[in-house]
């Protein structure tokens, strides 16, 4: 059973795991299972090339940025699992029992954080109800988001990027997954806000 499970190794979901995973020696982290989902195929960082992205060098492809943040997830923080090759297809069961049914595996968590795009149709069966038509897209695009509050889709469902209804720029879209990440470690925290920095200060 995973305390957290993210789908989506793009932008936002990868930056959702590496604030989950940055706080591992925080005591009300220590004990907790994180998981990612890391199908990256759909990504729009496949085609991309970052010219006026914060912190990014110009002339970065996107594609790069997706192998890098696998690397780096795993170097730092090698106690979240990365779980690839493997597509959701159907999410069941209500807060802090859920089951995620991929296209070869089953897995089972108590809080669900959804980064996959927002492409229409939306291919996750059993979240259907929450599907909206996506309100900062011009309609032509025809792109969709889930209906949210603050990120939250329902209990113990999280939904962060473009599929939150936020327009597909990276550093957009990396703000939503941290965003999403210090909610559950605040949650975790008995909701005493939580913030993640590192420093060279000693």
């Amino acid at each position: 059973m995973y305390d957290v499970l993210i789908i989506g190794g793009g932008v936002s979901g990868m930056s959702c795991a590496l604030i989950l995973g940055s706080a591992q020696n925080k005591p009300f982290v220590t004990d907790k299972k994180i998981g990612i989902i890391v199908h990256q195929k759909a990504s729009s960082l496949q085609d991309a090339l970052f010219n006026n992205a914060y912190g990014i060098s110009a002339g970065k492809l996107g594609s790069e940025l997706l192998e890098e943040s696998v690397d780096h997830l795993n170097q730092l923080y090698p106690h979240i699992d990365q779980i690839s090759g493997e597509k959701v297809m159907k999410i069941e069961g209500e807060a802090g029992n859920f089951t995620v049914i991929t296209n070869k595996h089953t897995y089972h968590t108590k809080i669900v954080v959804i980064g996959i795009g927002a492409g229409n149709p939306f291919t996750i069966e059993g979240l259907e109800k929450f599907v909206i038509p996506h309100q900062k897209v011009i309609p032509e695009k025809n792109r969709i988001q889930l209906k949210n509050t603050d990120h939250r889709v329902a209990e113990g469902i999280f939904v962060t990027g473009t599929l939150a209804g936020w327009r597909s720029q990276l550093a957009i879209a990396a703000g939503s997954g941290a965003a999403v990440a210090t909610d559950i470690l605040t949650l975790w925290n008995g909701g005493i806000h939580v913030q993640v920095h590192d420093s060279i200060k000693k």
